[in-house]
């Protein structure tokens, strides 16, 4: 397993994180944007946290422009949050299949965040929290936001499912 990067002063550490996650909320401006369309801007977010994982954003489905979202036949299981059901983004000619996901049905520690929708970064055009674009997590499993401010290594790519 690789060395834990010591964070910077306003900087975090997903090595810092809990295991079970915590559910946060938050107060910057999220914004993710497809094929030149505003899919989601919102102010009234959560973020899960845990160990190894960068912060994966969950916006409030008011938020979301739902008519692009098509909720597919798929589905996952976490044993912190329970079962997830995934959608598939269009806009115009393009498609991102399983794209955004969400828990309709949450267990008692996530319920603040029911039926609140994550999306991949590394499926979207560009996902913002404040004035900064995040970048996605390798790896399409997790599905967290890597920003500036988030320091790793972070679990997700070849070679990191047994930490």
């Amino acid at each position: 397993m690789p060395e834990r990067i010591d964070p910077e002063p306003g900087q975090e550490s997903v090595w810092d994180y809990p295991r079970p996650p915590a559910l946060e909320r938050v107060t910057d401006r999220i914004q993710v944007v497809f094929n030149d369309e505003l899919i989601a801007d919102t102010t009234g977010a959560y973020r899960v946290l845990e160990t190894s994982h960068p912060p994966v954003y969950y916006l409030p489905p008011e938020d979301i422009n739902m008519e692009r979202l098509e909720k597919t036949g798929h589905r996952t299981l976490c044993e912190f949050k329970g079962q997830a059901v995934y959608y598939t983004v269009r806009v115009g000619d393009r498609t991102a299949e399983r794209a955004a996901w969400g828990y309709p049905n949450p267990t008692e520690r996530f319920q603040e965040m029911q039926n609140y929708l994550a999306f991949y970064a590394s499926k979207m055009d560009t996902c913002r929290i404040g004035d900064e674009e995040a970048y996605a997590q390798e790896g399409d499993f997790y599905g967290g936001w890597i920003t500036d401010d988030i320091v790793g290594p972070f679990k997700g790519g070849p070679g990191t499912v047994g930490w």
